[in-house]
């Protein structure tokens, strides 16, 4: 497209590559900044630039943290038996909201899925095994995404720990097979986080 400046295509292709984000959008949003004062764009810029700085994984349960271990996971009302283990750091803000779990988690920052080349290696699976080895967790909830790679994850993890006294649940079904945690709204995350029932 000659007739757009550089420095706007760029931006377009940019924000383009972002998930859920067509070209469509990506024209809207950069047209959209491009309405805006200066400093709001560099408010937006430096926020991008900074976003990873000082983050890293807490060391119990692997959530982004800005801390070695999260708000949650030091928060000691909340209770160490119960772990309710999630795809990503999204599926947790998710059920965060409901205010319908008081125990910790366990981010595994993927699921199993060998057509993408992601084996249990790649993710948080032995951080959770050695959580279950220790001795204070009676539950592990698992709240992964309803389709075959979640499953076949779910499935992996309670190979794992079927040494130990684990009672394994996961949320009811209020997701629809082949639907995303993240997604879902407070009120069907709330109901499938209280009728969570035994594998």
């Amino acid at each position: 497209m000659k007739y757009i400046p550089k420095n706007i295509q760029r931006a377009i292709e940019e924000f383009s590559k972002l998930p859920g984000v067509g070209p469509k959008t990506a024209e809207r949003l950069v047209f959209y900044l491009l309405k805006k004062p200066s400093q709001d764009i560099q408010k937006l810029g430096q926020a991008i630039n900074e976003l990873k700085e000082g983050l890293v994984y807490c060391e119990i349960c692997k959530n982004l943290s800005s801390e070695i271990r999260c708000d949650i996971c030091n928060n000691e009302a909340r209770s160490e038996e119960e772990v309710c283990v999630v795809e990503d750091a999204l599926d947790l803000m998710a059920l965060e909201k409901t205010g319908a779990f008081k125990g910790r988690y366990h981010v595994l920052h993927g699921i199993i899925s060998p057509v993408d080349g992601v084996g249990p290696d790649e993710l948080t699976i032995h951080d959770l095994v050695l959580r279950a080895k220790n001795g204070t967790l009676k539950e592990m909830i698992f709240a992964l995404n309803p389709s075959m790679e979640g499953e076949a994850t779910a499935a992996y993890i309670m190979r794992q720990i079927e040494p130990y006294d684990i009672k394994v649940t996961r949320i009811a079904r209020g997701i629809p097979m082949g639907g995303h945690v993240e997604y879902a709204d407070s009120q069907t995350l709330k109901r499938a986080m209280e009728g969570r029932m035994s594998y």
